[in-house]
């Protein structure tokens, strides 16, 4: 025996809102297309993305601690409209 197990670790990410850390899927990443944030729920659009739980809540806190700023890595502010429709439709 190697001492290797089956089972294999579930990806986390931290929700640039709450900061909590949470299960990749149970999370939503976000990318910025032209200025805008924009919902990535099967997580293959390019570029860098940021996550946050599919909550008003935390799309909230990630806005008003400008987190989104500092996850792409550009000076804000970035519209979040389309973002904050599709949370509330669904989240996902």
């Amino acid at each position: 025996m190697s001492g290797r197990t089956h089972a294999r670790a579930c990806p986390e990410r931290t929700c640039v809102g709450c900061r909590e850390r949470a299960a990749k899927s149970d999370l939503l990443r976000i990318v910025m297309i032209e200025g805008e944030c924009a919902p990535d729920p099967r997580g293959t659009l390019p570029g860098r993305g940021a996550h946050v739980h599919p909550t008003p809540a935390c799309l909230d806190l990630a806005v008003r601690r400008r987190a989104f700023s500092r996850a792409f890595r550009d000076r804000g502010p970035f519209d979040t409209t389309e973002l904050r429709r599709s949370i509330e439709r669904g989240g996902r």
